[in-house]
């Protein structure tokens, strides 16, 4: 796993949304935004995240940021995921993980008692430069916007 820290240059990525578009870092560039990575599509933990953001999205937008998802599901996972919860924000589909790899968010987990390698819930704030201003690395699918506004 890459480890990337708080004041470190977000890494470059390419990825195409539920839309089929692609979507880059450089698109972002003068904007703030929030790059969360979550497992699967129509989970549970994942759905309460999305939703939570979804809830806040204008509080989200009223401080600025952008919010975009990324998992390593398909175009068409995300697009059934965004219309049936409503999601008003981008989902990158990451199947060949290279932007999972990029924020080194894929790794040994454990599960009752059993190790795995697997997506780790990890959220990026970045701010308008590109930098990385804060890492939550433990994600809270209830709480995701608050953690994200925290001071």
């Amino acid at each position: 796993m890459t480890h990337l820290n708080e004041g470190d240059k977000a890494p470059d990525f390419k990825a195409k949304d539920q839309n089929g578009k692609t979507v880059s870092l450089k698109d972002f560039k003068g904007k703030k935004f929030v790059l969360y990575f979550y497992p699967e599509d129509d989970t549970q933990v994942c759905t309460v995240q999305a939703c939570n953001y979804r809830d806040n999205i204008s509080l989200l937008k009223k401080e600025g940021y952008e919010i975009i998802g990324v998992s390593p599901q398909g175009i068409e996972s995300h697009k059934k995921f965004e219309a049936k919860y409503k999601l008003p924000f981008t989902l990158l589909a990451d199947e060949e993980m290279k932007v999972i790899n990029a924020y080194g968010v894929w790794g040994p987990k454990t599960l009752y008692g059993r190790t795995y390698d697997g997506l780790h819930r990890e959220t990026f704030v970045i701010n308008e430069k590109g930098v990385i201003t804060r890492i939550i690395r433990r994600s809270l699918s209830k709480i995701a916007t608050q953690q994200v506004l925290k001071p």
